[in-house]
């Protein structure tokens, strides 16, 4: 075995490591827990190993984060040849084998077949999901809401994914399209505090101390539970106009 060959198998022993159930620490009743992570993937090389509705929606979620997806499988779903017709993503007709994820940042087995799917991850060297089999993988993927910038995600360890959907049904009826609208226009007026708010008072040290004080009070008080009582109860406009209402007194 080369060099290079030998560190690739110590990196794919490496991986499989976090494959095993979640272990406790010695003599603790304290089990090890998933570490929750938003991950960028803008420009990272993404696989998805499957052609059909799963990784379908795998891989369109994968595009919507900016990842280049690669699509390993015989067969595509409508959805996902018309994202290769367009460019959008890389598709290799046939089925997976070895060396097919050499230079992937992620990997996501979702094919119908078990066998395949503990090949792709016993030989998987990076971050890698197998649906509904979260003992063969080393990252789940949360139940998620998406309200333009406000992203939550749900997760029970693998324990139910069908009570992290129905909690999820639920904080939807809770977290409407108002709250995106109204994150966006507080990222908006975030920016204008910070280059906006001074103080012409005294020394600099005391003008800039005085600015921050004023700016972290403005945007803690247009962040509180009245705020966000308002924007559930009567919507975007309402919070807004209460918000521009605050700020101008």
């Amino acid at each position: 075995m080369n060099g290079r060959n030998g560190e690739a198998e110590k990196q794919r022993k490496r991986n499989l490591s976090f494959n095993s159930p979640i272990p406790k620490f010695p003599d603790s009743p304290i089990q090890y827990s998933y570490y929750p992570a938003f991950i960028n993937l803008q420009g990272k090389q993404c696989v998805v190993v499957g052609g059909g509705k799963v990784a379908e929606r795998k891989a369109l979620a994968l595009l919507r984060s900016g990842a280049k997806v690669k699509v390993i499988s015989p067969d595509l779903t409508d959805a996902l040849e018309n994202q290769k017709k367009k460019g959008n993503i890389t598709h290799i007709k046939r089925r997976y084998r070895k060396g097919d994820l050499n230079g992937a940042f992620l990997t996501i087995a979702s094919t119908s077949d078990e066998k395949t799917n503990k090949l792709v991850s016993e030989t998987a060297p990076c971050l890698i999901n197998v649906v509904d089999k979260p003992e063969m993988a080393n990252f789940i993927v949360p139940s998620v809401i998406n309200r333009g910038l406000l992203t939550i995600a749900i997760s029970t360890a693998g324990a139910s994914p069908a009570m992290a959907k129905a909690i999820r049904k639920e904080l939807e009826l809770i977290y409407n399209k108002d709250f995106g609208h109204f994150l966006s226009f507080l990222k908006q007026l975030r920016k204008k505090a910070i280059k906006g708010i001074s103080d012409n008072t005294g020394s600099q040290s005391l003008r800039l101390s005085g600015a921050r004080k004023k700016r972290e009070g403005l945007l803690k008080e247009i962040a509180s539970r009245e705020i966000l009582n308002i924007l559930r109860k009567s919507g975007f406009k309402a919070a807004k106009s209460k918000v521009l209402e605050k700020i101008k007194t």
